[in-house]
């Protein structure tokens, strides 16, 4: 794969302050002819010639296309045509995520050669509505770690402090958007992949039910029997910007067998007023840090003034959950690399190796036992929403801690991502929805960030809840990129 060619150099100061404006802000500039979609498009080119030797967040810049589009998009409507909800806005896309023409490495050398020959409905839906795609964005090998680095285009930075990570495996698409390179985007969760990079660079990420926003054309492919652990969703720096992206992503598509016609719906208004939040609890997490809890309990503090009712909510099977979220994603999709890949271990990065023996199984996994773990997942999700049938909302932490030093993360038993990542990856398990939502910074400047988490299908509500908390905190904050 070929490392992303830098867009020309420009002189744009006058877009400065459309870097870090709102999705709603962009398109509005645009359509008031405030800004030109050119003007928009080739300042955040110039932002992204300027940080990418620093962030690593692309692999690949589509800067000529983009361009290009962006002048159809300003010959359409000088000829009077109607304009999307996106007209003009910057957008970027998870580099497993098929853009025809586009490299699609899922950053790995097995994959250096791959170009796909259509564009994925997700994405392909977003620019019918008048967005203007940037470039894909850097992942760690096959999607399997929560550190963006890789044998192909090496590792990303977080835009807060380029010592360290910006998580994974959406970590590309989590930097480029919190240093304003891109408005927002698309990234893909399997146990916590869009929501712990959100937290790690301090934006938003959703991880919607399966079936919401279809997964056609995103590697590794998720139309299997076990599709509802792995989705694709919206990132971007506030909650309304995810609301956008989420509207115009959610469409039933025939190649997902997930896929639904549920069209978004909107809460009303007072549907906060005495509303239940449960504050997730449990014996099978592992202990998150201080101020990590801080941050949950400042989240909590203003949720309950804005008018929420929060109340413990006890976790009982959290144990089962983990151990079958793991046999999923671990022990079978493993299992499953570990067949594509034989042979050809010696351009595997050491991550991903270390992903594939942590995750050996001590014996070949039966039909039976496959079979028998869809139906105990099934029992054990009933169990977590019964629980929410009067709370139907929670709020927990995203991971244990703030984001960490490049290198330091790994597999390994008692310290490694099964411990530290076990707030995100029951989720996955369970086929609920989640939203990260920056909260506060650390005392060495990192975001932290919560999570609130819904019941299958109410992403609706899920929003309205985190925007309020978003008002309640008070404006994002962008990263110091000097």
């Amino acid at each position: 794969m070929t490392a992303p060619r830098a867009p020309h150099t420009l002189a744009v100061p006058a877009m400065e302050a459309l870097h870090y404006a709102p999705i709603s802000e962009i398109a509005r500039k645009i359509r008031a002819k405030e800004a030109s979609v050119s003007e928009v498009i080739e300042a955040h080119l110039a932002r992204i010639s300027e940080l990418q030797p620093k962030l690593n967040a692309f692999v690949h810049v589509g800067s000529e296309e983009a361009l290009q589009r962006a002048r159809d998009a300003e010959s359409a409507i000088a000829r009077g045509a109607q304009s999307g909800p996106l007209y003009g806005v910057p957008i970027s896309a998870k580099s497993c995520i098929d853009v025809e023409g586009w490299p699609c490495g899922a950053g790995s050398l097995l994959r250096y050669n791959e170009r796909p020959g259509r564009t994925a409905p997700m994405v392909q839906r977003l620019l019918d509505a008048g967005a203007i795609l940037l470039g894909n964005t850097n992942t760690p090998e096959f999607l399997m770690a929560y550190e963006t680095d890789n044998r192909v285009s090496g590792k990303t930075s977080n835009p807060w402090n380029p010592e360290y990570s910006a998580g994974g495996s959406s970590g590309g698409e989590a930097a480029a958007i919190a240093a304003g390179l891109s408005a927002g985007g698309i990234g893909s969760d399997g146990g916590g992949s869009i929501r712990v990079p959100a937290h790690f660079c301090g934006i938003c990420g959703l991880k919607p039910t399966p079936g919401r926003i279809p997964g056609t054309g995103h590697f590794p492919p998720g139309n299997s029997s076990f599709g509802w652990l792995g989705v694709c969703g919206p990132m971007a720096r506030r909650v309304s910007d995810l609301r956008i992206l989420f509207e115009v992503m959610t469409v039933q598509d025939a190649f997902d067998a997930l896929s639904i016609p549920a069209a978004p719906r909107r809460v009303p208004a007072d549907s906060g007023h005495g509303l239940r939040i449960g504050i997730v609890e449990s014996d099978a997490f592992s202990r998150v840090d201080p101020e990590t809890e801080t941050a949950v309990q400042k989240a909590a503090r203003l949720l309950s003034a804005t008018g929420f009712v929060l109340e413990p909510f006890r976790l009982e099977n959290a144990n089962r959950l983990l151990e079958l979220w793991w046999f999923f994603f671990g022990n079978v999709i493993g299992e499953l690399f570990r067949t594509q890949v034989s042979g050809k271990e010696s351009l595997l990065s050491p991550m991903f190796l270390e992903y594939l023996e942590i995750s050996r199984w001590e014996r070949p996994i039966t039909m039976e036992e496959f079979v028998n773990n869809c139906g105990v997942r099934d029992r054990e999700r009933g169990v977590v929403l019964r629980g929410m049938e009067e709370v139907p909302l929670l709020l927990s932490p995203v991971s244990v801690g703030p984001a960490f030093r490049h290198g330091e993360g790994h597999w390994r038993p008692g310290t490694g991502y099964r411990e530290t990542m076990q707030h995100s990856q029951w989720l996955n398990l369970t086929g609920m929805p989640g939203v990260s939502v920056p909260i506060g910074r650390t005392v060495e400047g990192l975001p932290l960030g919560v999570q609130l988490i819904g019941r299958p299908f109410e992403e609706e509500l899920l929003f309205d809840v985190a925007e309020r908390l978003e008002e309640a905190r008070g404006p994002w904050e962008a990263p110091p990129l000097a």
